[in-house]
C-alpha cells in the first residue's frame, strides 16, 4: 500500500499595507508557490482594489498556482483616505488598533485549509501575538534594508545615550555614536525621519522602536538584501536575530529561478506588481530614441509628495543641467491647495525639448534600458536594489522613514552615488546631475558595475541568496512535517 503524501505546507503571507511592502512580499509568495507550497496572500482591502484595478491579478495567480488565494482585510481607514505623504503615519496606528481581532478570526474560521506558517511583515508585531495564541509558527519579513533595520533596532540605545532629540538644524551633522558599525559616518540627519521629532517619547519613534525590537520573537527574519552588500551590518543584527534569510535582490532572484524561456507567464505576473497606477509604455518608445547613457531617470516612488515649489526647483535643476531626463509624476505626487495640486503647465510644455514626463513606468525595464545613465530616487529600498541590479548610479533625495539611512549608505558606504537629503535647490540639482552624468561618472560607474556583479553572484546557483531562499523553503516544510518551530 502506497504511503500517503502529506499536503504541502499552507503559508499565510501578510504585508504591511504599503506598495513597497506588498511588492516584495508578493514576489516571495510567487517563489514559494513555484516551490510547491500553498500560499494565501492577505492584503488590505484598499491595496487589493488598487492592485486589481489595471489587471486581473487574482486570475493570473490562481491559474498558475493551484491553491493560491487572495484574502482581504481592512486597514481601518476609509477607502478615500490618501495614505501618502504626511497622512501615511495614520495608517501605522490604524492597522495596529483595528486588525488583530480580525486576523485571529480569519485564521480561526475563514482561511482553509488551516495555516501551517505565517510570514508577516515585521512592522506588525501584533501578528506574533495572534500566531502564538493560535500555535502557528511565524517568520518575519522586513522589506527595508539591513542598515535601516539596524538603525531602527538601536533607537533605544540612541535615546539612552542622550543622542536624541536633535537640537535644531545646527545639530544635524553631529555623528551618532551608539549604533554599532555606523559610528564613523551616521549623522543625525541620516537617522530615520521619525527621529526628527522634538520628543524622544513621540509615539512614532516609540512605535518604530517597539516594532523592530520585537523581531527576535519570530522564528526567523527574512531580509531582501544580499551578504556582499550589507555583511557587516548583518553580523550586528545576528547578535539579536540569529536566524536570518538574506534572499535579495528578490525580483532579480525570481527572474533567475523562472527564466522567460520556460514558457511561464512570469512577465505578466511581474507587470501586476509595478504599482497601483497604469503603466504608460510611451516612455519606452521615447527612451529608444535617446543616445546611450544620456538620460537621468527621476522617480520618487509611491508615497512621496512634493510641493509645487519643490517640483519647480527639480525641474529647473534638470533643465539647466542640459541633460535628458525621464520623470515619473504620479497623479498624486504634487501637494497643494485645491486647484493648485497639478504640475504647472509651463513645466510640462518646457520639458518637451530634452525631457519626458509620465504618470508611471515599468521601472525595472527603464533602469535596464541602454539610454538610462543615472537615477534620481527617493531611496526606497526596492528602488535602491533595482538600481543596484541595473548598475545605475544614484542621486538620493530621501523622503521619510528608512530612506534617510539608505541614502547615506548609497553615498558614503557603497559609493554608488550622491546624497542630496534635506536640500531642494535648482543649483544643487543641476550640479549633482552633472557630477553623476559627467564630472564623477567614472568612479560611480565603476562602483555600480562591481556591486551589480556581486548582486548577480548572490542569486546565481551557489550564491548566498540562492542558498538562503532554498533554506527558507526547506525550513517551512520542516515546520509542517515535524510540527516544531525552526
Amino acid at each position: 500500500m502506497e504511503q500517503d503524501i502529506p499536503p504541502p505546507p499552507h503559508v499565510l503571507i501578510f504585508p504591511f499595507p504599503a506598495l513597497g511592502h506588498v511588492n516584495s512580499m508578493l514576489k516571495l509568495a510567487e517563489f514559494l508557490s513555484i516551490a510547491g507550497l500553498r500560499v494565501t496572500f492577505l492584503n488590505s482591502e484598499y491595496n487589493h482594489d488598487r492592485l486589481t484595478l489595471h489587471a486581473d491579478v487574482c486570475s493570473l495567480y490562481t491559474r498558475r498556482f493551484p491553491g493560491f488565494q487572495f484574502k482581504r482585510i481592512t486597514d481601518g481607514l476609509p477607502m478615500d483616505h490618501p495614505r501618502i505623504g504626511d497622512r501615511f503615519q495614520e495608517m501605522l496606528h490604524s492597522v495596529r488598533s483595528v486588525t488583530p481581532p480580525l486576523l485571529k478570526q480569519m485564521l480561526t474560521d475563514d482561511i482553509k485549509p488551516p495555516v501551517n506558517c505565517i510570514i508577516s511583515d515585521g512592522f506588525m508585531s501584533f501578528v506574533v501575538d495572534v500566531a502564538n495564541e493560535l500555535g502557528i509558527p511565524i517568520i518575519y519579513f522586513r522589506t527595508i534594508s539591513a542598515c535601516a533595520f539596524w538603525a531602527y533596532f538601536c533607537i533605544r540605545e540612541i535615546i539612552d545615550a542622550g543622542e536624541l532629540p536633535i537640537q535644531g538644524k545646527e545639530d544635524m551633522d553631529r555623528l551618532i555614536k551608539s549604533v554599532p558599525g555606523m559610528e564613523t559616518f551616521l549623522r543625525c540627519r541620516d537617522l530615520p525621519s521619525f527621529c526628527r521629532a522634538d520628543d524622544p517619547l513621540d509615539r512614532n519613534i516609540q512605535l518604530l522602536m517597539s516594532e523592530t525590537r520585537s523581531s527576535p520573537r519570530a522564528q526567523g527574519l527574512i531580509l531582501n538584501t544580499f551578504d556582499d552588500l550589507e555583511g557587516p551590518i548583518l553580523s550586528q543584527i545576528r547578535t539579536h536575530c540569529p536566524k536570518i534569510y538574506t534572499i535579495g535582490p528578490l525580483q532579480a532572484h525570481l527572474n533567475t529561478r523562472v527564466p522567460s524561456s520556460s514558457g511561464t507567464s512570469t512577465d505578466s505576473l511581474q507587470s501586476t506588481t509595478n504599482g497601483f497606477w497604469e503603466v504608460d509604455r510611451s516612455c519606452m518608445a521615447w527612451l529608444d530614441k535617446q543616445p546611450p547613457k544620456t538620460v537621468v531617470y527621476v522617480s520618487f516612488g509611491s508615497i512621496t509628495t512634493l510641493s509645487r515649489e519643490e517640483v519647480i526647483e527639480f525641474w529647473y535643476g534638470l533643465v539647466n543641467s542640459n541633460k535628458r531626463f525621464l520623470w515619473v509624476v504620479r497623479p498624486d505626487l504634487v501637494s497643494g491647495r485645491d486647484g493648485e495640486s497639478q504640475v504647472p503647465e509651463k513645466l510640462v510644455e518646457g520639458t518637451k525639448e530634452r525631457g519626458y514626463m509620465v504618470d508611471w513606468v515599468p521601472q525595472e525595464e527603464v533602469l535596464a534600458h541602454r539610454a538610462v545613465g543615472g537615477f534620481l530616487t527617493h531611496s526606497g529600498w526596492n528602488s535602491t536594489l533595482e538600481s543596484i541590479v541595473a548598475a545605475q548610479p544614484m542621486i538620493c533625495w530621501p523622503y521619510f522613514a528608512d530612506q534617510q539611512v539608505n541614502s547615506r549608505f548609497v553615498s558614503e558606504v557603497w559609493k554608488l552615488g550622491l546624497d542630496m537629503k534635506d536640500v531642494c535647490d535648482r543649483k544643487v540639482v543641476e550640479k549633482m546631475v552633472n557630477d553623476l552624468m559627467v564630472e564623477r561618472r567614472g568612479e560611480f560607474v565603476k562602483s555600480a558595475d562591481n556591486m551589480a556583479k556581486l548582486a548577480r553572484g548572490s542569486i546565481n546557483e551557489g550564491g548566498s541568496s540562492y542558498s538562503n531562499l532554498d533554506r527558507l523553503k526547506n525550513d517551512i516544510k520542516l515546520i509542517t512535517s515535524q510540527s516544531t518551530v525552526i
